[in-house]
């Protein structure tokens, strides 16, 4: 048996292919839409994708389960369990709890493990070639590394009222009956590693086992000693804030995503092209470049989403595709790294780029407004605005600020202040960044505060007391 964890660190997302190396086919559980990482892995392994799967409809990103279908021909494999309200609406076999699937010598059951979401399912594999009994469970979303999806996600992203409650009972059921009856043995593989917004503390080990998570994690205590409540107080209590797109993953992943097939590579586009665009507001432009480079000068009513591992999740803050028409010019030093952008955006369904451009020399250009940490008690600021989760609100911040998640910002603009002008930060200033600049499109009058919670800090505690 082959069992490969291809890893997203932009999402924090884990997808797995397994294989039967006997019979040359393989199963991808949780795949992403830019399939070509499972296409060439089954390749260098001679093997034939023949079927796909997830454990839930997820939220933090779009699934990559129709795409390849469509490219390979693989046989769907989706959760039928959870009631009416959570089948999903697109073709494909339904797993209800202990169906299988087959591959060669190799057994993956469907376990109905609720809780992170009703439908959820895990899968326990046996690799027939060298037991009877199962040696891995593909736990989703349901357990990770030191920690438990959480469920209150319904609530905070989908339109759930008091949702989290039957969902974190349901995960206690879930851990006792499910979980907790495997062999210490069993290896977990969890869908998602440290930095996800799916759990409060996961770990970033990779994998873990049945025994290690029933001695040390969190929630072990309160299983081995049956309190529900306490578990429940806990679970719940210092969830970050859930990302407002994650309502949009929901809704498209539950229909089913757009298929995109074969996508022409993005062509680089003229500076005369990008300007009449930007004019006309037929294009909207990214700024891929670091907040201190973007704070010297960028364009005109651009959105800073910087290069490397978040630009799926930062995208995603800032483009809403439901509403947001425009097709997107990417600034990247070329067409492979405008490609890698584009491939992290259609993650999570952003998927209208019209190309790129390499420099920004003759489009329409403006400087960030910034405010150093020793004006701001004097400045005339119609709100402060903290754009960290609540955890870090909490533990510190700048008296007065109004605390609203640079995820969730733009989707609660009726918090904001009608006039005036906003000060912003984050913790120190990449986020603050990204969040400014959609603000900015949007028309507010936005200025930043120049090193962010972390420079104002410094300074509060470098200035002696009166």
């Amino acid at each position: 048996m082959l069992i490969e964890r291809i890893y997203d660190e932009d999402l924090a997302q884990a997808s797995y292919l397994i294989g039967c190396q006997a019979k040359g086919e393989a199963i991808v559980v949780d795949g992403r839409r830019d399939i070509a990482v499972y296409q060439d892995l089954a390749a260098k392994n001679g093997m034939k994708i023949v079927a796909v799967t997830e454990t839930h409809i997820h939220a933090d990103y779009l699934s990559g389960t129709r795409e390849l279908a469509a490219a390979t021909g693989a046989t769907i494999y989706v959760s039928g369990e959870g009631g009416p309200d959570w089948q999903y609406g697109f073709e494909g076999e339904r797993l209800h709890d202990g169906d299988t699937i087959t591959l060669g010598n190799i057994t993956i059951q469907a376990v109905h493990t609720p809780g992170h979401t009703p439908e959820h399912l895990s899968f326990l594999v046996t690799d027939g070639a060298f037991s009877d009994q199962p040696g891995y469970l593909l736990s989703g979303d349901f357990v990770f590394s030191g920690d438990l999806g959480r469920p209150d996600l319904l609530d905070e992203a989908a339109g759930g009222i008091d949702t989290r409650f039957v969902g974190a009972r349901q995960l206690f059921a879930s851990l006792r009956e499910k979980f907790l009856t495997l062999p210490d043995h069993v290896q977990v593989h969890p869908a998602h590693g440290a930095g996800s917004a799916c759990g409060k503390a996961l770990g970033a080990i990779p994998s873990s086992t049945v025994g290690y998570e029933r001695l040390y994690a969190w929630w072990g205590p309160y299983l081995a000693a049956n309190d529900e409540q306490g578990f429940i107080d806990e679970l719940l209590d210092g969830q970050p804030d859930a990302h407002a797109y994650f309502g949009r993953m929901k809704r498209e992943n539950r229909e089913g995503p757009a298929i995109l097939g074969d996508r022409a590579p993005l062509p680089e586009l003229s500076t005369e092209i990008v300007t009449a665009g930007l004019a006309e507001d037929t294009l909207t432009f990214i700024d891929t470049r670091s907040n201190t480079e973007v704070h010297q000068g960028t364009v005109a009513r651009s959105l800073n989403v910087p290069a490397g591992k978040s630009v799926a999740s930062y995208g995603a803050w800032v483009v809403n595709p439901e509403t947001d028409t425009n097709p997107l010019v990417l600034l990247a030093p070329g067409q492979a790294a405008a490609q890698e952008m584009w491939d992290h955006l259609i993650r999570v369904g952003i998927d209208n780029v019209a190309g790129y451009v390499t420099g920004i020399e003759g489009l329409p250009g403006f400087t960030p407004t910034l405010i150093q940490p020793e004006e701001l008690e004097t400045f005339d600021a119609a709100m402060v605005l903290d754009v960290r989760n609540k955890t870090e609100h909490q533990a510190g911040h700048i008296p007065g600020s109004y605390q609203l998640s640079g995820g969730r910002v733009m989707w609660h603009l009726d918090e904001l202040p009608a006039g005036g002008t906003i000060v912003s930060y984050c913790q120190s200033g990449v986020r603050n960044s990204v969040a400014a600049s959609a603000l900015r499109r949007a028309g507010y009058n936005v200025v930043e505060l120049d090193g962010s919670y972390a420079a104002w800090n410094a300074r509060q505690n470098s200035v002696p007391a009166a």
